[in-house]
Parts: structure tokens; sequence; C-alpha cells
């Protein structure tokens, strides 16, 4: 099988973006979008979702990392949407409940072509480390828009903001996993009633 993989360049004033991705990879990764706990973050999506993932960004952090954020979040999902091509095979739903210790959070997905998020996720503190936390919302907006995917994120539990956060990071990446991965019951086949996704 040949691994499902992109590559996506975005320059604007305010940021300036490579990534590469395999959707069919082992989790490796290497990223450096100058945002340690934003880094952290995307590490753990990529392991916990066996993408290949490799991220490089230079952006205005020195006014904040909000488009830094935001536009990697553009950059993944633009990738993720190559990397599907056409989607025939692909299980398409999926839905993932991950614990970070007490926090308790569940991603749900249909690569559906209709981008949109639905975030319920509570976080008692606005800073984790340097890092807003309002930008983990910002992030998935963007991710999902430009993958095309209908993306929930629900935090049932926690007290911990970094662990919230960490449990989201890895939800998203395994329910993306789980969504992408391609069914050899129908290869070669869309799966959608009306034939287009």
């Amino acid at each position: 099988m040949d691994h499902r993989t992109a590559e996506v360049q975005r320059t604007t004033k305010e940021t300036d973006i490579v990534l590469a991705l395999d959707l069919d990879g082992t989790g490796t990764t290497s990223v450096d979008a100058g945002v340690p706990f934003f880094d952290h973050m995307l590490d753990a999506f990529g392991r916990h979702g066996l993408f290949d993932l490799e991220v490089k960004a230079v952006g205005d952090v020195d006014v904040d990392a909000h488009h830094t954020v935001e536009d990697v979040g553009i950059v993944l999902g633009q990738a993720i949407a190559r990397a599907l091509g056409d989607k025939r095979g692909i299980v398409r739903y999926g839905s993932q409940f991950v614990v970070m210790d007490e926090a308790l959070v569940l991603a749900a997905c249909d690569i559906s072509g209709r981008g949109q998020l639905h975030y319920d996720v509570v976080l008692s503190i606005e800073m984790v480390g340097t890092f807003d936390t309002t930008l983990a919302k910002e992030f998935l907006i963007a991710l999902a828009a430009n993958a095309g995917i209908t993306l929930h994120v629900v935090g049932y539990k926690g007290e911990n903001s970094h662990h919230i956060l960490e449990a989201v990071f890895k939800a998203v990446g395994r329910v993306l996993c789980e969504a992408c991965a391609l069914n050899p019951r129908i290869e070669g086949v869309l799966p959608s009633t009306k034939g287009s996704l």
C-alpha cells in the first residue's frame, strides 16, 4: 500500500509554515512551531494518531501565538485533506475517549466534507505556561474547516488544564487515525449514500 502523504507550505505576513504528514505512519514527529506547549500538544497528536508529522513554523509570537497556532491548524487540515485523496475505502467515522489522569475527553468525527467544530471543553485557567488555552479551540476550528471534517470534542471531567488539553489533542489524534483508516471490506468504495464526500 502506498502511504497517503502530503506536504504543505503556507507563507503570510504573519507566519511561514512547512508541514509534512503521513497518515499511514508510526507516530514519528518533529515539531517546532516556536510555542513550547503547543509543540508538546502536536507531538501528542501525531504520536497517538500514528501520524508521521513534521512541522516547522515561524510566526509573530512576539505579538502572541494566535496566528501561529491557527495557521498550523489551517495547514494541518489542508494536509489531511490532500493525504486522504478521494477518500475511497476510508472508515469515515470515529469516536475515542481519552483519559489523562483526572481528565476525560471524548472526540468524535465524520470525514464528511463539511468542515465544522463543536467544542465543549471547560478549562479553569487561561494560560498553561506561555500558551493561551483558548487557542486550542482556534486550532481545532482551523483544522476541521480545512480538513473538511465534522469534529466534536467534549470534556467530561477534569481539573488540571494541562491534563485536559493533552487529553483533547490525544483524543483528536486517535479519532482521526480511526476515521482515516482504510477498511479492506470497502476497498475503492466511497462511504457515502449520496456518492460524494
